[in-house]
């Protein structure tokens, strides 16, 4: 499977991966963080609700094997290699796809918001610069994006990744 698929899955990630759960988010994967949970408990949940279970912990990932659960030990030395190994690995598209994305603070899906919506909700300078928001859907949450001075940052690790996967680095 190629990363140019766009297939979309369904993980669940341990303490230790807590960024690359961001990245997956942002390129439209639910990615379940459980603040705390045990390796027994993230096994269980994994198998329970058809999730992936990432994880950089050898012991986890052996238990979690040997209950037959989709694990994947998350190795790399930068976050670029570890994205680009799980996008390798799962066929994931390294592309942000706003209709896809998911909040990378609590994974609910994010949808289009109207400018005059996001109003009052970003900062003055802000709402004058950029055009273009989204919002997060879960009311709890409700966090607004907008594609600021960091985007150029995030299209530079998402190529990165493109890269080392593209040199076979990501299997």
């Amino acid at each position: 499977m190629t990363a140019e698929n766009n297939v979309q899955r369904r993980f669940i990630a341990d303490g230790m991966v807590g960024r690359l759960a961001r990245w997956l988010r942002l390129i439209g994967n639910d990615v379940e963080y459980p603040e705390s949970c045990s390796d027994r408990e993230l096994t269980r949940r994994a198998m329970a609700e058809g999730r992936v279970l990432l994880t950089n912990d050898v012991e986890l990932y052996r238990h979690a094997i040997s209950k037959n659960v989709d694990c994947f030990l998350v190795r790399g030395t930068t976050e670029a290699e570890r994205l680009a190994k799980v996008a390798g690995r799962y066929g994931l598209a390294l592309e942000i796809d706003a209709d896809k994305s998911r909040c990378t603070s609590c994974n609910a899906l994010i949808r289009s918001l109207k400018k005059q919506d996001a109003a009052g909700r970003v900062m003055d300078s802000t709402f004058m610069a950029f055009d273009r928001f989204w919002e997060c859907t879960n009311p709890d949450c409700g966090k607004v994006y907008w594609q600021g001075g960091h985007w150029e940052n995030i299209e530079q690790h998402l190529n990165q990744a493109k890269r080392i996967l593209s040199r076979g680095a990501g299997s």
